[in-house]
């Protein structure tokens, strides 16, 4: 490590004669990002590595110099994986943090590794490595948590519940049939996590600051390295962009909106006054007052995580909306963003996933809830329409007059006798009873992504040979 004075000295040296006295310390305050950057040092390493090699490769520098490079590099890694590395606010970010420790390693041949680059083609490249990564980990840990959906679907494909629109209680659906949708939801999140990757799958480095270089270098060698489809086209859009970064902060909003209306159900599935689910002791707290409750803490923090993701998206859209191409210092204030939505999406989906696995569903409440506000009052014109030949907005009617009737009765469609209905309308017959029960309508339900146990089950099918 070195000294303060032989820090000071080399920081001096990398700003360059201009800035000989060195920076004071409300511009060391505002220009320093080592404090979050430093994330990167895995990105940074990696991509320095391939860069010498690639040098090296065309001739630009020797032999020995890469292996010096390469070597001290490795060395670097291992000391900040151990914890030894001490990073420096003074040297401004993680590539002079790294650079100015290589020069104390290796000596002189440091110096010929930022070749044929600038800091910014190379942030551009630690920072897109590090978004493919965390783009990457979103994609498995979606996969879990459409696994465990698909599980509880199946589990609970005849299992009946009601279905809401309004929070009102609509139509009888089966819990299955409700665990698919968000399966349906999180498989939309999860293409667009790939989709995401294809999109940014290129290499920046080689751009240099916005020109690309004189140097003889290959970029295809580098972007293959790195293990990218290909490099960038233009240097100057590669250094300006930071596409990628919305493209992952959008993501993470949807998903996160996504989590945040699930999380919204489980809160309310949880209270007495639904019951439908009971949460493992694991995602839930007490109170330190009233000793009978049991919070939903987990889905709870899930659901406010979203306002954080969002408010990371529109930070970094702010940022980028004014700038002039190619770099402007304003995108050193792109990371802090992502890093922050990355942590708490990582989080909320891993907490859901969990909750979701964990739950206990109260199938004889969702049961008793599936009939109630007249919910198959949908199944009672839909007969109508089908076996008295009325038109749907008559059998509307009749059905409208029928709940009026058993609302004063105070008793549901079903408990209705034959002469209370036939008195709405006369060609109502014993063969209605056979579609006004919850479990009935739902097997009724046999259309393409339809609520009906069998139909569950071909979308659970389709589902598995595919997640």
């Amino acid at each position: 490590m070195t000294d303060g004075n032989s820090e000071t000295k080399s920081s001096n040296q990398m700003w360059g004669g201009r800035f000989a006295s060195g920076p004071d310390a409300i511009m060391e305050e505002i220009n320093a990002s080592i404090g979050f950057d430093k994330k990167l040092y895995a990105q940074d390493i990696r991509g320095s590595i391939a860069h010498a090699t690639m040098l090296a490769h065309q001739g630009i520098i020797s032999a020995e110099d890469k292996d010096k490079i390469v070597h001290g590099l490795n060395t670097i890694l291992s000391e900040i994986e151990s914890g030894q590395f001490e990073f420096s606010r003074r040297l401004e970010d993680i590539h002079m943090n790294i650079e100015a420790r290589l020069a104390t390693l290796i000596g002189p041949s440091a110096g010929r590794l930022h070749t044929a680059r600038s800091r910014n083609d190379q942030v551009a490249l630690d920072f897109r490595l590090w978004v493919k990564e965390e783009l990457q980990r979103t994609e498995k840990a979606l996969t879990a948590l459409i696994a465990a959906f698909l599980d509880r679907a199946e589990e609970h494909a005849d299992t009946v519940m009601p279905g809401f629109t309004h929070l009102q209680t609509a139509q009888p659906v089966t819990f299955g049939h409700h665990c698919m949708a968000y399966v349906e939801m999180f498989g939309r999140d999860r293409s667009r996590v790939r989709h995401a990757i294809e999109h940014m799958d290129e290499s920046p480095i080689g751009a240099a600051a916005l020109a690309g270089t004189g140097f003889p270098i290959d970029r295809h060698m580098t972007a293959k390295a790195l293990g990218f489809a290909g490099p960038t086209r233009n240097s100057i859009d590669t250094v300006s962009d930071r596409d990628f970064a919305l493209e992952f902060l959008s993501m993470a909003s949807i998903t996160a909106t996504h989590l945040s209306r699930l999380a919204e159900e489980i809160v309310i599935w949880s209270t007495p006054q639904f019951g439908f689910i009971r949460l493992s002791d694991a995602f839930s707290t007490g109170s330190s007052i009233m000793p009978q409750k049991k919070n939903p803490d987990a889905a709870e923090l899930v659901r406010a995580k979203t306002g954080r993701i969002n408010g990371s998206l529109i930070a970094l859209l702010t940022v980028m909306k004014g700038l002039p191409l190619a770099y402007s210092k304003d995108m050193q204030e792109d990371k802090e963003q992502v890093f922050d939505a990355a942590e708490s999406l990582e989080l909320a989906i891993a907490a859901m996933t969990g909750m979701v696995r964990d739950m206990t569903i109260r199938t004889d409440r969702m049961k008793a809830a599936a009939g109630s506000g007249y919910s198959t009052a949908t199944d009672l014109a839909d007969w109508l329409v089908r076996e008295a030949g009325l038109p749907f907005r008559d059998a509307h009617h009749v059905t409208g007059r029928a709940v009026a009737l058993a609302e004063q009765k105070a008793c549901d469609l079903a408990d209705l006798s034959l002469a209370d209905l036939q008195s709405i309308h006369a060609d109502i017959t014993e063969k209605v009873f056979d579609v006004l029960t919850v479990e009935a309508s739902v097997a009724s339900r046999t259309s393409f992504g339809g609520t009906a146990p069998n139909e569950v089950r071909k979308q659970i099918a389709w589902w598995r040979a595919r997640n």
